[in-house]
């Protein structure tokens, strides 16, 4: 398991818990709590019952035929967007929340982007009757409308971020201050494997459903529960994590992150400038402009056991468009830059290839009409 949190937060040179020290008690009580809580035979009966009875998982690995016709490969989708509420995200809500009743907590906080998680987090406070407070950067806000009614139609408050590029750094930045603010009460639901240590591990713990279903899946249709390779796209990197988790000490599995290049690597609006100065990113998807990642990532990266790879705009829109119309399938952007990187892959001819296909693309039709001129 060398690829997994050792006692300190670490995995290699990355992680720890980096807070304001207002922060520490409320980041130590989770890390103290965190694994005997989900170890609990009591909490993971009732963690996989609402997996299956209300999620509506497992979710299907599907063998996409003309996909796979058109690459030379057995190309199997893990469809997260067949998800209650469209994506990958609410495995890890669900987790979280009955952890915050564990710890006693009344009112739930969280940052969203492409509001997919905003989306999950108010879910899972109605379901379990808790206040919910969602901060989501003002151009996130105007670019996702649908989500941000329907987390105001769950009861959710959604909070607008007004400071620096008004996206999901931003956020993040207004969530710990509330956090700050509400140390007793409030339980934060981070929902990448992004943050201060627990955070990284906790929400890879409740993503890696996403592989442990995968591995049996494969037996089943291929006889053998190791792929090829296995792809995700990465913002903030939890449906990765969750995609990479049981396959990362299978060696002769390839794992491949595709991350948003925007308009192009060079193009100056990439996340970070050549002295390591962090500058707004973009990218035509809201979940994937995040100008970080989680420290598992960085530790794959770095030991060589993930490629980190990139895809523009364009890319990922047409890949979008190319799925819709050979399987009859909408993908998230977000999904499609994963889905765009199997136009650079060269394949022998019938290896088994797994995209996670992290979520669904109705938050996306405005973006694809425009594009698309549909």
């Amino acid at each position: 398991m060398k690829y997994k949190v050792n006692e300190k937060g670490y995995y290699g040179d990355f992680g720890g818990a980096y807070i304001p020290e207002m922060l520490y008690p409320n980041v130590e009580e989770l890390r103290q709590n965190y694994l005997k809580i989900i170890d609990d035979a009591d909490f993971q009966k009732e963690f996989h019952q609402l997996l299956k009875d209300y999620v509506g998982r497992p979710s299907p690995l599907y063998l996409a035929n003309r996909l796979s016709e058109r690459y030379g490969a057995n190309i199997f989708l893990k469809r997260e967007d067949l998800n209650h509420t469209g994506a990958h995200k609410i495995n890890n809500t669900i987790g979280q929340i009955l952890l915050a009743e564990k710890l006693g907590k009344k009112r739930i906080i969280a940052e969203t982007g492409a509001g997919q998680h905003g989306v999950a987090t108010a879910t899972v406070c109605a379901l379990r009757n808790l206040e919910c407070v969602i901060y989501m950067g003002e151009v996130d806000i105007e670019r996702q409308a649908p989500n941000v009614a329907r987390m105001k139609m769950l009861g959710a408050k959604v909070v607008p971020a007004s400071s620096g590029s008004k996206t999901l750094k931003d956020a993040t930045n207004e969530a710990m201050r509330d956090w700050i603010n509400n140390p007793v009460d409030t339980h934060y639901i981070i929902g990448s494997v992004v943050g201060p240590h627990p955070y990284p591990d906790m929400v890879a713990i409740f993503q890696s459903i996403i592989s442990e279903e995968t591995k049996k899946q494969l037996i089943e249709q291929t006889g053998n529960d190791q792929p090829d390779y296995v792809l995700a796209c990465v913002g903030g990197g939890s449906n990765a994590m969750g995609m990479f988790y049981h396959f990362m000490d299978d060696e002769n599995v390839k794992l491949i992150a595709v991350e948003a290049a925007g308009k192009g690597v060079s193009s100056g609006f990439s996340a970070q400038t050549e002295d390591g100065q962090v500058v707004e990113p973009h990218s035509v998807s809201a979940g994937l402009d995040y100008p970080g990642i989680g420290p598992q990532h960085a530790h794959l990266f770095k030991t060589g056991r993930g490629k980190y790879v990139s895809i523009t705009d364009e890319e990922s829109l047409d890949a979008g468009l190319l799925l819709t119309q050979l399987e009859g399938i909408i993908p998230a952007i977000e999904s499609a830059h994963a889905l765009a990187y199997l136009e650079k892959m060269e394949f022998k001819g019938g290896e088994n290839v797994v995209v996670c296909l992290s979520g669904r693309g109705d938050k996306d039709l405005d973006t694809y009409i425009k594009y698309f001129n549909l």
